[in-house]
């Protein structure tokens, strides 16, 4: 499990704390999404995390180890990480060469390393681009090699921070597939650190942040009827939900519970 304890941190320069006073779990093998507008702390969460950032104040804990410097190595080995922009994320000439990247750093055996390779290329679909170069790949592909990066590496907790913001639909669809397979099939902890409502809407658990705090948490079903939180923290509201939001606000339509149910229940497929 992981844990932020009364967490706060502020940027040199900034007059105002990026984090204040935050506190949440993450349970095991659960899917967490983190919401926020920008400047919210969402990405200062994730840096936090992974020991990019330290806190100012308050506790990180991993299964009740405590983040600080001398925990850090062995936490991240623990921990693998999507960004934003996956071209960011290549170090090597090809796929394959980038996969070994971090095996050669953890002074993993040259044969335990090509099975690794073999193994995870294939259970992201990336074996047949093994040989490409990264500039030859489609954003979803790039994003796959990350996560078949992180896998190799045998990290139990994913983070993807903004991870499908640059992607197209199919690639947005494609990541979307992969996360509920990473939680379901290989059974990862899933930190989605997002402002996509229709993204967070798949996760088993919200988070939403706002100036810095957390304003809500709970199951999508029941943070998405919150309306007014969600457009207080300028996230955008998704069509499902806004169209129920609409007829819950007729007078005529709201009395057909069988039509507002079929709203609801829409709204929850997308």
């Amino acid at each position: 499990m992981i844990e932020f304890k009364n967490v706060s941190f502020q940027y040199n320069g900034n007059s105002q704390k990026a984090l204040d006073d935050v506190s949440f779990q993450v349970h095991n093998e659960e899917w967490v999404s983190i919401l926020g507008h920008n400047g919210s702390g969402k990405s200062t969460i994730a840096k936090l995390m992974i020991g990019l950032l330290a806190a100012n104040s308050g506790q990180i804990l991993y299964d009740d180890m405590i983040l600080t410097e001398e925990s850090v190595d062995q936490i991240r080995s623990r921990v693998g990480i999507v960004f934003q922009n996956p071209d960011n994320q290549f170090v090597g000439y090809n796929v394959k060469y980038d996969l070994a990247f971090g095996l050669e750093n953890h002074q993993i055996p040259r044969d335990e390393m090509l099975k690794r390779i073999d193994e995870f290329s294939k259970k992201v679909d990336m074996q047949e681009y093994l040989d490409r170069e990264p500039q030859t790949l489609s954003g979803g592909q790039k994003q796959r090699v990350a996560i078949a990066g992180i896998l190799a590496m045998n990290c139990d907790i994913v983070i993807l921070d903004e991870a499908t913001s640059m992607l197209d639909p199919e690639g947005n669809k494609e990541i979307i597939e992969l996360i509920i397979e990473l939680k379901e099939k290989y059974h990862k902890t899933i930190i989605t650190i997002t402002h996509d409502l229709s993204l967070a809407n798949k996760s088993d658990r919200l988070i939403v942040l706002k100036d810095g705090k957390v304003v809500e948490e709970g199951i999508p079903s029941e943070v998405f009827k919150k309306r007014e939180i969600l457009q207080s923290s300028n996230l955008d509201v998704p069509f499902g939900l806004r169209f129920y939001s609409m007829a819950k606000e007729n007078e005529i339509l709201k009395q057909d519970t069988k039509l507002m149910e079929a709203l609801w229940e829409y709204h929850l497929k997308k």
